[in-house]
């Protein structure tokens, strides 16, 4: 009836391939036990006390809850892997206690700090429920002693000399791909009903060289004959040496009354809070 057209309301402007909804995930910063120490100077982490890691997705539950990933039990190094935002970090690379402070840093941002978990008691073995508050962590960090002669070398190892048999011992710090080795060197030996033997296989996996020999026949051969004494003081140089990151809580068994400090269990359901 001679009024104006309507102009037809202008088409978004959108990108091939380029999804309407544009999600950026957030990221948070994990400070790292070891501070950088311990991985040598060709690693991305070498002289960093943080990584950045994304919060899980739906996606991150995809990998944890796959079944085939659990069979072949790379679920957790898949998942790690995903959520580092620092591609070139390799989570099998990581340092075990750095390891452990992303995991937990994970399990806050997908499900909270409240972690309820089945624990047996030291005393009467009676299993009961217990609640963790998963950021009152305790930290060691690296720490050296001259006392007992533990140092650090350039490329980020330890060194220290045996007290019995006097030899000097370079060892290195387990990452998450030693681990994994240890775990399935166990799960053969059990699988062919050979002896058990995983206080040796840890020697010769951290140690480095003896008295500057690196083979590794001079190594394993240094470990079959190590002497008890020399063992314990390597496993103390170690526990020094190795940073981590632990949660632990009082716990009172309902059962007996038996009081203690509880380290947390990282069992089956430590991602899988609803199963």
């Amino acid at each position: 009836m001679g009024a104006a057209p309507q102009a037809e309301p202008p088409t978004p402007e959108t990108t091939t391939g380029q999804s309407p909804l544009h999600f950026v995930a957030p990221t948070e910063f994990v400070d790292l036990p070891s501070k950088g120490l311990g991985y040598n100077a060709d690693h991305p982490m070498h002289g960093q006390d943080t990584i950045e890691i994304r919060y899980m997705t739906a996606k991150d539950e995809d990998i944890l809850t796959s079944k085939t990933l659990l069979k072949k039990g790379v679920a957790i190094e898949r998942f790690l892997d995903n959520i580092l935002v620092n591609k070139k970090v390799k989570a099998s690379s990581l340092l075990t206690g750095d390891r452990n402070a992303i995991i937990i840093a994970a399990r806050i941002s997908g499900y909270g700090a409240e972690y309820t978990t089945s624990v047996s008691c030291p005393s009467c073995g009676e299993s009961s429920a217990h609640n963790f508050d998963l950021e009152k962590t305790n930290v060691h960090e690296s720490t050296l002693d001259e006392t007992i002669g533990l140092t650090q070398t350039e490329e980020g190892n330890f060194k220290t000399t045996m007290p019995l048999s006097k030899f000097e011992v370079e060892f290195k710090l387990l990452t998450g791909k030693d681990e994994i080795y240890l775990t399935q060197l166990a799960t053969n030996k059990a699988k062919g009903k050979m002896q058990e033997s995983i206080l040796t296989d840890h020697y010769k996996r951290m140690i480095v060289s003896v008295q500057g020999h690196a083979d590794k026949t001079v190594v394993n051969q240094f470990v079959n004959n190590l002497p008890t004494r020399d063992s314990r003081f390597l496993r103390t140089c170690y526990k020094l040496a190795n940073p981590d990151v632990k949660v632990i809580d009082d716990f009172s068994c309902t059962a007996c009354g038996f009081e203690q400090e509880l380290e947390v269990p990282f069992g089956a359901d430590f991602f899988w809070p609803d199963r």
